[in-house]
């Protein structure tokens, strides 16, 4: 996660806490504590009501008509994209990807320089590494 803004935040934000924090992010709408519970198959609402307490506290979810919404959306390396979070990474891997295919593909001279052969590995290291922390992230 990128700069959180708080250590009280960063200390919330992990395990199930995280996990509901992130489903109340995906859906967008008020959710209640059943919902919670059911969703993410929590052993109970007092549970689940723990959790979004803790949230509460630090002061990213908020009551509203005795459902719960986000106040504060601290999530900075993703992307909301209707309902899905999508991390930062994935943009910059595709982008990285693609102009190796390029490079690889139209780019190609008949004989291979050694600046081609260093910018197609700078573009590859990019790539891989972009694409690692893409998966990273979205796990």
């Amino acid at each position: 996660m990128a700069n959180l803004g708080s250590d009280k935040t960063d200390e919330v934000l992990r395990g199930s806490t995280l996990e509901i924090y992130r489903f109340f992010l995906k859906s967008g709408r008020p959710i209640g504590v059943r919902e919670v519970q059911r969703s993410l198959n929590l052993s109970s609402p007092s549970l689940a009501m723990y959790h979004i307490s803790k949230l509460e506290d630090a002061g990213l979810l908020k009551r509203e008509n005795g459902n719960y919404v986000i106040d504060r959306v601290v999530l900075e390396d993703t992307v909301r994209i209707r309902h899905f979070l999508v991390p930062r990474y994935l943009f910059y891997a595709f982008f990285t990807v693609t102009a190796l295919i390029i490079e690889l593909t139209l780019l190609r001279p008949q004989i291979i320089t050694s600046g081609y052969f260093f910018t197609t590995v700078v573009i590859a290291v990019c790539a891989v590494a972009f694409c690692f922390e893409t998966i990273k992230t979205w796990m």
